[in-house]
């Protein structure tokens, strides 16, 4: 405290010496400018006298107005700088302690710099960004932890089972199974995780080439025959022919793959999907309608985010990642997502691309 102290008085001293040389060379340049004007105007020869009572008169003004020149600037800079500047410097230190509530008070003074004014709200807006990441990765932990332990759980307990060594033939095939499926899941949620990983930092760069999106819809109908054969659900395809896009298509692939297969997962016995793709003049627009069991306004205005899962009653067979990548990759490639549902009745998801 005492260190910063002295450190201050010295500053200011510093300051008030500054102020004092630079002042005094100006008036004296000042002076002796005017004493040699007035004595060649007045022609009158100047003496020791009166140079010594001008030089005592000078250096008075002169600390007079040195003192006065440091007090002015030390307001000035109280009032433009430093109060701004502590006020940045003391919510970038609870910034940096993780307090990512910290802001910085706006700045209304007329005296302070414009520019510490815009550092100020390019802080505040740092901060919120920095609180919202903060936000999203402790959810994200919260998540991965919570749909890792389920199925870990599942699998050793059958894992434990199967150490029973007069278990039937029968139930060893089951609870191998079981344990299969639970490690099919955990290892398809980390691919997604990495996807939307790589996908939110932009590491994953679209690589758009034209191409036939008919073709493409068709093909990834073709790998659901077996789930609705065996589901004995209706398929509709109403899909326009030789209509281009611009697009990365392995990332639409993804695309129709999830919305798809949502489609069929959550589509009852015996009901109905229908895929629809048409254009106009400026884009192309992909229907995945379904007849399932639909969801709310409010489900659906979350539907997007990661590990939200609608229906808890099928959480198994899902982890709440593909409609999040979904969105992600089409907002990657410029495009518009859309869900509209009637509880019920079932869901139709919209997607619209720029057409080539």
């Amino acid at each position: 405290m005492k260190f910063k102290f002295k450190k201050k008085i010295l500053k200011s001293i510093g300051s008030y010496f500054a102020f004092f040389a630079m002042v005094a060379f100006l008036v004296t340049c000042s002076t002796m400018l005017f004493a040699t004007m007035l004595s060649r105007s007045l022609n009158v020869t100047l003496d020791g006298e009166n140079l010594n009572e001008a030089a005592k008169l000078t250096f008075l003004n002169v600390i007079l107005l040195s003192i006065l020149f440091t007090v002015i600037d030390t307001i000035r800079r109280k009032l433009t700088i430093e109060r701004a500047a502590k006020q940045i410097k003391e919510a970038a230190s609870r910034l940096v302690k993780g307090d990512f509530s910290a802001r910085v008070e706006p700045i209304k003074s007329i005296f302070v710099d414009d520019n510490l004014k815009e550092i100020s709200k390019c802080f505040n807006k740092m901060a919120e960004e920095l609180s919202g990441v903060e936000t999203i990765r402790t959810d994200f932990i919260s998540n991965v932890s919570h749909e890792m332990k389920t199925p870990l759980s599942v699998m050793q307990n059958y894992a434990t089972l199967l150490q029973s060594p007069d278990l039937p033939e029968k139930k060893r095939i089951e609870y191998a199974k079981s344990i299969a499926q639970g490690s099919k899941k955990l290892a398809d949620m980390m691919t997604n995780i990495l996807k939307l990983n790589r996908l939110e930092n932009q590491k994953i760069y679209p690589k758009t080439s034209r191409y036939n999106l008919g073709e493409q819809l068709c093909e990834c109908i073709i790998n659901y025959e077996t789930v609705w054969e065996q589901k004995n659900i209706e398929l509709e395809a109403d899909i326009a022919e030789e209509i281009y896009v611009d697009g990365d298509e392995e990332l639409l692939t993804l695309v129709w793959n999830n919305l798809l297969s949502n489609a069929f997962k959550f589509t009852d016995e015996g009901g109905k999907v229908t895929v629809i793709l048409e254009a106009d003049e400026e884009h192309v627009i992909v229907k995945i309608k379904d007849t399932g069991c639909g969801i709310s306004s409010d489900v659906g205005a979350r539907i997007f985010e990661k590990f939200y899962q609608a229906d808890t009653a099928r959480a198994t067979a899902g982890n709440g990642l593909g409609l999040a990548l979904v969105k992600r990759v089409i907002d990657i490639l410029k495009g518009e997502i859309e869900v509209s549902s009637v509880v019920g009745e079932g869901t139709t998801f919209t997607v619209k691309l720029s057409k080539a």
